[in-house]
């Protein structure tokens, strides 16, 4: 490119601009001045540098850029830098941040303390809830409901062919009996939090009440399991039945909700007929 160019023009190189861009007239054409006389600047603006500024301000600008930057410049420049950035705390991962404020912390309200003769009654010795059932037979109807509700476990995983994992100090799931009923509760709670089990299969799509039932049912088991417990009451040994019974309707067993409906009512049978027999050996 360059020697056609000097051939075209007799030897003489183009007239370039100040960012080394080869300029040319409207009319294609180049001209110089007789050698020895200075070039003459450009008529028009268009042709001094294509962000139309003045050639003062241009030399300014390109002086400055080419002006190479002293290394105490550049040690203050970046000390300044250093500075103006903020240093985060060392305890910032402790600090809570205003847009995550407890509700406590902000706008509230104190209640009116109840009336001393309120306090004082509430502060009485709690009441002694009736218990019918001894430990035996309360061991008895509680193992009842834990097998029945890890057998419900076991076909529900099986039946829709939930993944068991593999652990090392336990031997692989062939029955039931394989996993306490708290193994398989831990079982059932990861396959929900882990959106492994389909809403249609549970009883009204309730996905997060099974997580609510699962932990309900838990005492059982612990009652069951720890024999050195204190008896339970006759209404608690009731009601760790029905969590029983929610677990199988929300697994959709109908057979294990009946069987355990059906100790339900043995149960209650039985303590009302503890009850009675009481209150006549009370009244000869």
């Amino acid at each position: 490119m360059e020697f056609d160019l000097q051939t075209r023009y007799h030897g003489a190189p183009p007239p370039m601009d100040t960012r080394n861009h080869m300029m040319s007239p409207p009319g294609g054409r180049l001209s110089y001045p007789p050698t020895g006389q200075p070039l003459q600047p450009p008529r028009t603006h268009e042709w001094s540098h294509p962000a139309h500024l003045p050639q003062n301000a241009l030399r300014r600008d390109l002086g400055t850029m080419s002006t190479p930057e002293s290394p105490e410049y550049i040690m203050e420049r970046n000390s300044r830098r250093a500075a103006e950035k903020p240093t985060a705390s060392p305890h910032y991962h402790s600090q809570r941040r205003t847009s995550n404020r407890d509700e406590f912390d902000g706008p509230h309200q104190l209640l009116e303390p109840p009336s001393a003769q309120a306090i004082a009654a509430q502060d009485k010795e709690l009441p002694q809830l009736p218990t019918n059932l001894d430990a035996s037979e309360q061991d008895k109807i509680l193992h009842k409901v834990n097998d029945r509700l890890s057998q419900c476990a076991y076909d529900f995983v099986a039946k829709y062919q939930f993944r068991v994992p593999i652990e090392q100090d336990k031997r692989p799931v062939k029955v039931p009996s394989d996993r306490e009923w708290t193994e398989w509760v831990h079982l059932l709670k990861r396959l929900a939090t882990t959106r492994r089990i389909p809403a249609h299969l549970l009883y009204n799509r309730q996905i997060k009440q099974l997580i609510t039932v699962l932990e309900n049912s838990l005492e059982m088991r612990h009652a069951a399991k720890h024999q050195s417990r204190p008896v339970k009451d006759d209404r608690n040994v009731l009601q760790l039945i029905s969590a029983g019974i929610q677990v199988a309707k929300i697994l959709k067993d109908s057979s294990a909700m009946q069987f355990l409906d059906c100790l339900y009512v043995d149960t209650e049978k039985l303590i009302l007929e503890r009850r009675g027999r009481r209150v006549r050996f009370a009244n000869p």
